[in-house]
């Protein structure tokens, strides 16, 4: 009895063996290797490869990128994806009668590093030192701008040539004001940490309505393309909004050919790009709002110290952000949180 007792617990250790085998994790069989680490430019190529960590007889293997087919020739991978940034890449392998799917994180980059740019001041004329300023648009040659700080937020309708405000409304004093644009005949206005926006007519600025983030982290930029609004959060990511409902329906992440870019705060949508200026930066980035390419850089140093700085200056809040391009004038708009200047530049290419 005994002897059988051991010969019958052997049989099913062989058979619980076997079979366990068949559930091993597919990350502990096999494991993706591609050339270039995990960053690749897009449509730039990189050897890639399978590492076959049991010696699995391995019959095929298929890559995606986000789901999508993507060919390998010769050990090669060229990558041709719609929009940059964080990717997910798929090993589909058959092996031993089954398929075990695997994943490795990559970043999709630029393929061209960003154009540079500098600029040549056209004209100055007077900003209100109480404005923060987050956002700034015209509409049928009016400026309008949406400022920051609790406590003295506000949306305005300016003179740019005086400096006048014409009209203006305050946000409540536990609110801090975002970014603002102007679209079917409304002003949308983010906040910064509340993760709710603003909607008024234009006229008059009465409120119709308040809107609620979704994914997106915080408020920071807002311009639209006439169809779509595009909203940044201090994040690598510019989501893109339904007008209609404010639902976030995506997102593009915006890179160079090196890496991907935190920080694009204020925005403006201009002949197909989006202009954003980089927080606590004197620069503004030029964006493909299709694939989150940034195609130029602006770098507008020098500006600040055009400013009269006020007793209670400080270097770290009073820095550029605020850019608006007038179309009829076909030139730019750009100042600065508390700045007492608004200056109308033309971007001139290195």
């Amino acid at each position: 009895m005994g002897t059988f007792k051991a010969w019958a617990l052997g049989g099913l250790s062989v058979f619980f063996l076997a079979c366990g085998s068949g559930n091993t994790p597919p990350s502990e069989l096999f494991e993706i290797t591609l050339g270039t680490g995990n960053k690749l430019q897009n449509h730039s190529s990189s050897p890639i490869s399978i590492q076959n960590k049991k010696n699995r007889a391995i019959e095929k293997v298929t890559y995606f990128v986000d789901g999508v087919e993507t060919p390998v020739e010769n050990g090669t991978i060229t990558l041709k994806a719609a929009t940059l940034g964080n990717k997910q890449l798929t090993a589909k392998i058959t092996h031993d009668g089954t398929v075990s799917e695997i994943n490795k994180a990559i970043v999709v980059l630029s393929s061209k590093a960003p154009e540079l740019y500098t600029y040549e001041i056209i004209n100055e004329y007077p900003h209100d030192t109480q404005a923060y300023t987050q956002g700034l648009e015209f509409h049928e040659g009016v400026l309008y701008e949406s400022t920051g700080k609790r406590g003295r937020s506000s949306l305005r309708k300016v003179d740019f040539k005086t400096g006048e405000v014409l009209e203006q409304v305050a946000l409540d004093n536990t609110v801090f004001g975002e970014g603002l644009t102007i679209m079917n005949n409304k002003v949308y206005q983010l906040t910064w940490q509340k993760k709710i926006g603003y909607i008024y007519e234009l006229n008059g600025f009465q409120k119709i309505d308040n809107f609620h983030y979704g994914e997106s982290k915080e408020g920071w930029g807002l311009c639209n393309n006439g169809s779509q609004l595009f909203k940044s959060d201090g994040t690598e990511r510019i989501w893109i909004l339904n007008p209609d409902t404010l639902v976030e329906e995506g997102h593009i992440e915006i890179a160079t050919n090196k890496s991907l870019f935190k920080n694009a705060n204020e925005l403006e949508y201009v002949d197909g790009k989006i202009y954003a200026n980089v927080y606590q930066k004197s620069g503004v980035m030029i964006i493909d709002p299709k694939s989150g390419a940034i195609e130029g850089v602006v770098n507008f140093g020098g500006l600040s110290n055009k400013v009269t700085k006020t007793p209670q200056w400080n270097d770290h809040d009073n820095v550029l952000n605020g850019i608006a391009y007038h179309p009829e004038r076909k030139t730019f708009f750009v100042t600065g949180k508390d700045w007492d200047k608004l200056f109308e530049v033309t971007l001139v290419k290195k």
